[in-house]
């Protein structure tokens, strides 16, 4: 539930994105669709070029509906004929680079977000009430002690703080995050990331981020929502996007996935790793999603190692069958067996998806696999 600050405005609020079109000379958006529940986290995700920023920034208010509509709570803030300017929508941005002021400090940086008439001014900020909102902004996120310092004396992470401090300030119902923590390196990244969701859910703010890392949307997302070529392909809690894909170019594209040709008979689909049981019941020729995670390699003949990603806490050890056909197995810790030894490779017997499409007409006889 969204709660009321003393000012009166409210955090939390419901966005509702429906079958947004956005043209530039070409179709950016072609009937996108999203819904962020009151201080809820939802993350776009998806390759480069395929509309996720545009999306954001047309819940912001910085770029014009052609077709659909916008909501923020109960107020219709976009559509092909209402367009409410970006700094009455109470919505805040978070750039991906920061976007600070170098020659500003870092206390006037974070004034930067309040309404025009309590910004910084030459010697100081305008009020008494506009001071306080800065110092305790500062708090929130951990730099009281940083005020005065100029933004090109912090690290990366404490910049990326500023930049929140200063999307905060003004109160907003929705704070909107344009891949805040690409720019930071990967060992600050994780816990920048992990800092700044625990303080967003803290304030209970409806969130909404755009990234194309999977892991960090699955780490800061309630739910994860897979955009596509301008559409947004399916939106569900990260384990169900990960167990049920829609489809099978989703199914890829979070996490290593392996689509098997196989015949589906009811329950079940015969593949080159055996009968694989299925949550779908179908028949006749299907793609079958198996994760690396449900292969299971043991002693034995039917495949030869032929390639092993270690990780330190897990390996992905890719293995070629009889027939020529490669699937890699996920494994915990160090891998047990060396590039070129014989194992036999079966199936955990987890029920998984199958996907109608172009596998072959014909039933496959499971390769030897023991």
């Amino acid at each position: 539930m969204p709660h009321t600050d003393a000012d009166g405005s409210l955090v939390g609020l419901v966005v509702v994105a429906k079958d947004l079109w956005v043209n530039r000379s070409v179709p950016v958006l072609k009937g996108a669709d999203l819904v962020a529940g009151p201080g809820q986290h939802v993350v776009i995700l998806g390759p480069s070029g395929c509309g996720k920023t545009t999306f954001l920034r047309a819940i912001a208010g910085l770029e014009p509906v052609e077709r659909g509509e916008v909501w923020v709570g109960s107020k219709l803030v976009a559509s092909s004929n209402v367009h409410v300017p970006a700094e009455k929508r109470r919505v805040g941005l978070v750039f991906q680079d920061g976007a600070l002021f170098p020659h500003m400090s870092v206390a006037a940086n974070v004034a930067y977000g309040l309404p025009r008439g309590d910004r910084w001014r030459r010697f100081g900020l305008s009020s008494e009430r506009a001071r306080e909102s800065v110092r305790m902004m500062l708090e929130m996120v951990g730099l009281e002690e940083f005020g005065d310092r100029l933004p090109g004396s912090l690290s990366g992470g404490q910049q990326q703080r500023v930049a929140v401090a200063r999307a905060l300030v003004p109160r907003p119902s929705v704070l909107l995050f344009d891949e805040p923590f690409s720019s930071l390196d990967s060992n600050l990244r994780a816990g920048v990331r992990s800092e700044v969701a625990q303080l967003l859910r803290e304030l209970e703010i409806t969130a909404i981020f755009v990234t194309h890392d999977q892991t960090e949307a699955f780490e800061l997302g309630d739910e994860v929502a897979v955009m596509r070529d301008g559409v947004l392909v399916q939106q569900a809690t990260p384990a169900e996007l990960y167990n049920r894909p829609a489809d099978p170019w989703l199914a890829a594209f979070v996490g290593e996935a392996e689509l098997l040709a196989g015949y589906a008979r009811g329950s079940e689909a015969d593949t080159v790793l055996g009968r694989i049981p299925l949550v779908n019941s179908m028949r006749g020729p299907v793609e079958v999603l198996v994760r690396p995670e449900e292969i299971v390699l043991s002693p034995g003949y039917g495949g030869r190692v032929v390639g092993i990603d270690y990780c330190g806490h897990d390996a992905l050890i890719s293995v070629v069958l009889a027939g020529g056909t490669v699937v890699r197995s996920r494994a915990t810790g160090a891998p047990r067996f060396a590039v070129g030894a014989e194992v036999a490779v079966g199936h955990t017997g987890l029920s998984t998806l199958a996907y109608g499409g172009s596998a072959e007409s014909t039933p496959l006889v499971a390769e030897t696999v023991r």
